[in-house]
């Protein structure tokens, strides 16, 4: 059970996250610095570092717990499934607690203006990137143990885990930049994407 320490630590580090994202989202990430973001959720610059290391280590807060429990869900899949369905399973099943956390801590709509932010902010579009790759290496070493593979010497793992990692990147955008961001609108156009890998890889794309 929490107690009513940890409760007001938490309600802090949130203030702290939903004063930066906005601010970050209105009057750009460079500009932003960390006494404004301090002064705005009314605490000390001091106060900030003890829950953040920078102003990039809370720009990415919010996606690293969204990483955590698609990695959680990853790893609980039934052996059974072939590497590809569960990860698909996986991604699918996990949006509603995905959102619900992320909805804890600060709301979709302004983790969606962030995730736009960090596409048009150069230095955090290539630390997202960074991020990604070493994301999608730890889902291939799960891939590759519940097949029995070595990532090393087999590529598979790698190779499937980086056409459903391009996939995602894809929706994300996607959604991104449309007008609903309700869970069930990525969820749906999760599934479309997906069901498109096979026939984008290997049909013919001509209409004549």
């Amino acid at each position: 059970m929490e107690t009513l320490r940890e409760r007001k630590k938490q309600r802090t580090r949130d203030a702290l996250l939903r004063a930066a994202l906005d601010l970050f989202t209105t009057r750009g990430y460079e500009t932003t610095t960390v006494d404004e973001i301090a002064a705005a959720a009314d605490v000390s610059q001091r106060t900030f570092f003890r829950y953040f290391a920078g102003k990039e280590d809370a720009v990415f807060f919010v996606p690293r717990l969204a990483e955590s429990h698609y990695l959680r869900a990853v790893r609980e899949r039934p052996p059974h499934e072939a590497p590809l369905e569960a990860l698909r399973r996986a991604v699918l099943d996990s949006w509603d607690t995905i959102g619900q956390a992320v909805e804890q801590v600060v709301p979709i709509e302004l983790h969606m203006r962030a995730y736009r932010m960090i596409e048009e902010t150069p230095a955090l579009f290539a630390a997202h990137l960074r991020r990604s790759a070493e994301v999608e290496e730890e889902i291939s070493r799960i891939i590759a143990e519940r097949e029995g593979l070595d990532p090393d010497t087999d590529p598979r793992p790698r190779l499937v885990v980086a056409v459903f990692g391009a996939v995602i990147r894809v929706t994300e955008r996607a959604w991104s930049l449309g007008d609903d961001f309700s869970v069930a609108a990525i969820r749906e156009l999760t599934a479309a994407h997906l069901d498109r890998i096979g026939p984008a890889l290997v049909g013919s794309w001509r209409t004549d």
